[in-house]
């Protein structure tokens, strides 16, 4: 069996170090510019993160040859390149029958669609599973143990992908038929981690941390239930489990950007210096508009978005979110 993995950025570089034993062949693609010398080479790379692949690992720039024979295709592609690469991989006659795998969380900003949505507008015909979870990947690459869901609407294809990319004592995969759910509980999420590195530089404590993931997770099962997820979803790996994990951890390149901007500094000096990509900056105005869109609140990831995109100082982000109009909790026992 053949994995190919699109991208080769933090997590795709990690899932291919993770996944190798698993599989008779393992091959990477990624833009020429995206490719070092030394990962060509050596199959190592010291940036986003230090990565040492084994030699039998495949590294290229030609898609064709990347997905030739692939049963699974793993798309580890930032969100706003998913639509281009699924073009790429069209016209690099991808068969209906090789899974695709997105590991991709985010929504796309012009439709507001997610990423499944953007790989069916493309691919109709495709196979297709998502993959979302706590996944920090410096602690997978640590060894350490996580687990992840694996979103299909087929069963069969779940299972199959489930079997094949699960790794004993390391990576635990459960299926999930609530495809909606799982893409919405790991996209939104990242804006609420975005608050939570926010609030953490300005020193607001762990009862306002407990406050903000619990009303953050409030936003994100009031848009996803109006999207049609199960509320049983999101509180399961790929929503409560990664909102804990992203809102916790220094490790997490969107509460690292909260962590700055709580600190002053603006979001562009602030991705310049980060280097990578941290969807959960554009995923603020894409639960804004569709807050908007289904005439729901999003007050904290509301705030986010103010903090990223204009010049508001933290301290009146802060105001702005605990003098709100006053309100009944709500409740989704339902």
């Amino acid at each position: 069996m053949k994995l190919t993995i699109l991208g080769a950025g933090c997590w795709g570089l990690t899932l291919a170090w993770l996944l190798t034993d698993n599989f008779d062949g393992v091959c990477i693609w990624g833009r020429t510019r995206d490719l070092s010398e030394d990962l060509i080479k050596n199959k190592h790379c010291t940036k986003p993160l230090e990565v040492q692949l084994k030699s039998t690992v495949v590294v290229t720039d030609n898609l064709k040859e990347a997905i030739k024979d692939a049963d699974i295709i793993l798309s580890v592609v930032s969100t706003a390149g998913v639509r281009d690469v699924c073009e790429q991989l069209k016209k690099a006659g991808i068969n209906k029958n090789q899974i695709i795998v997105n590991a991709s969380k985010g929504i796309e900003l012009d439709t507001l669609m997610r990423m499944s949505e953007v790989i069916r507008d493309v691919l109709p015909e495709q196979k297709l599973a998502i993959l979302s979870g706590p996944t920090l990947a410096k602690e997978v690459l640590a060894g350490k143990p996580t687990a992840a869901s694996v979103a299909c609407e087929d069963t069969n294809t779940a299972k199959f992908v489930q079997q094949a990319c699960n790794v004993p004592n390391k990576f635990r995969l459960y299926t999930n038929s609530d495809v909606i759910g799982v893409e919405l509980g790991g996209s939104l999420k990242n804006v609420i981690a975005i608050a939570s590195g926010f609030a953490h530089a300005m020193e607001l404590g762990d009862n306002c941390m407990g406050t903000l993931l619990a009303r953050g997770m409030a936003e994100i099962v009031r848009i996803s239930v109006k999207l049609g997820a199960k509320p049983s979803t999101l509180y399961g790996l790929s929503g409560m489990g990664d909102l804990i994990a992203t809102c916790s951890s220094p490790m997490s390149r969107n509460y690292t950007v909260g962590s700055m901007l709580g600190k002053g500094k603006k979001i562009d000096d602030i991705l310049s210096e980060l280097g990578s990509v941290a969807e959960g900056v554009k995923t603020s105005k894409a639960v804004c508009d569709l807050a908007k869109k289904l005439g729901e609140e999003v007050p904290v990831s509301s705030a986010i978005y103010e903090a990223v995109y204009t010049d508001i100082t933290p301290q009146e982000v802060l105001s702005k979110l605990m003098n709100r109009k006053l309100k009944e909790e709500e409740s989704y026992e339902k």
